[in-house]
Order: structure tokens, then C-alpha cells, then sequence
């Protein structure tokens, strides 16, 4: 008997199973979760640090360090990098494929807080776990050979961070990298002292002065962009 011959003969059972997985298939796809996102659980913790104005060389020794050291010391930790600029810091924790995250979530999380007496006043921690909805959706990156890194970061966050902002389904924009703008003051002690004016007076000039030009170059930037 042919191949030809024995489906003819048996039409009648094959298209009844063709019907069943036809239902089959129908049932199970009208089942199946629906999320915008895959449920995937990467093996990682991110810790953020925000320690104020502190410089970058204080923040790794008085902060990051210390915060990467108890992480370390977390049972299933692989890899700890991290990443230091002034004020902020940030540790990317990896584990093993197939550790259990939502312990280690707790452990990193604990190791961080056991430490956060000891460091600088005022210094902040949080952490979460990477998955899917935490990863930037979509990312610009600025690169120019005429403007300065510290005029691409006012252009990407009082230029393009209000536009992107502004966009319907937009949760959050965030900036990354480049320079902020920073002051170098040398100061005369003799005069200060003339006249009878303090370091503290010094900082809070400074300061204002900061504020001015931030807020100078913010509506600049709105203006060029309206």
C-alpha cells in the first residue's frame, strides 16, 4: 500500500486529528500569559549610592568601598563592578544563573544596610533587582568634536530631557556620562581674613553663582528649543 493509498484510506482519522490539535492549539494560545515584558530573572542586583556633592576620590574611599567589600562577603556573589562619579555611585552585583534572587535580593540588600552607619552622614542606598522593566527601552548617545563634555551633558539635561520627557508613555529619562561643570576657586587666606569673611562664606557665593548659571543655561537651552 502506497503512502497515497493508506491517507485515503484513513482521511477520516487524520482529519480528526488534525481537528484535535487544531483545538488543541487554539485552547493553549488563548491560555498562555500576556505581559509586555518577558518574566526573566537575571542574576543581578544593582546597588545605588548617593552621597550629596562628595568628590569622586572620596566617595570610592569613604563610600564604594566600603558598600563593595560587605557585598562581597554575600553568599553566591560572583562579581561585583562598580562605577564612581561625584556624589553617586553604582554596583552591578552577579550571581550564578539559576540562584535564587529573591534571597540574594535580601542578603545584598541587608550587607548594604549593615554598613550604612559607618559611612558619610546623609548617604543614601537603594537597591533592586535588573529584569526586563528596568532596562532602558531606547538610548541616545551624544558625541561631538566641537562641543565639550560638559556641553553635552547641559544640551542631553536641560535640552533633550524636558523634550523626551514630554512624550506620551514616557516614565523616566535619565542622564548618563559626560561632565558636569565644576569651579576651581583659589583662595587668598590673608584676604579672606581681611575681609572678615569665612570658607563657608566662600562655598555659599559659590554656590549661588552655580545655581545662577544652572539655571541660566536651563532657560537658554528651553529657549533654543521652543
Amino acid at each position: 500500500m502506497t503512502a497515497a493509498q493508506w491517507t485515503h484510506t484513513h482521511r477520516r482519522s487524520l482529519l480528526f486529528l488534525c481537528a484535535i490539535l487544531t483545538l488543541g492549539g487554539i485552547m493553549a494560545a488563548s491560555q498562555l500569559p500576556v505581559s509586555l515584558f518577558p518574566d526573566v530573572s537575571f542574576p543581578r542586583v544593582r546597588v545605588t549610592l548617593d552621597a550629596g556633592d562628595r568628590p569622586a576620590d572620596q566617595m570610592v574611599v569613604a563610600v564604594t568601598t566600603p558598600v563593595e567589600e560587605a557585598i562581597r562577603r554575600v553568599r553566591g556573589v560572583r562579581d561585583v563592578r562598580s562605577a564612581t562619579s561625584r556624589g553617586s555611585a553604582e554596583i552591578n552585583v552577579s550571581f550564578d544563573w539559576g540562584e535564587d534572587m529573591s534571597r540574594a535580593f535580601l542578603d545584598v540588600n541587608a550587607a548594604a544596610g549593615e554598613v550604612l552607619p559607618d559611612l558619610p552622614g546623609g548617604t543614601r542606598i537603594t537597591t533592586e533587582r535588573l529584569d526586563p522593566t528596568v532596562f532602558p527601552i531606547l538610548a541616545y548617545s551624544l558625541r561631538s568634536k566641537t562641543l565639550s563634555p560638559t556641553q553635552l551633558y547641559d544640551l542631553a539635561q536641560y535640552q533633550l530631557r524636558p523634550l523626551l520627557s514630554g512624550v506620551n508613555g514616557v516614565a523616566r529619562v535619565n542622564v548618563q556620562g559626560g561632565a558636569v561643570g565644576e569651579y576651581h576657586i583659589d583662595v587668598d587666606a590673608n584676604k579672606l581674613r581681611a575681609q572678615g569673611m569665612t570658607m563657608d562664606d566662600v562655598s555659599r557665593v559659590v554656590g549661588r553663582a552655580a545655581d545662577i548659571s544652572a539655571r541660566t543655561r536651563h532657560a537658554r537651552c528651553r529657549r533654543s528649543s521652543g
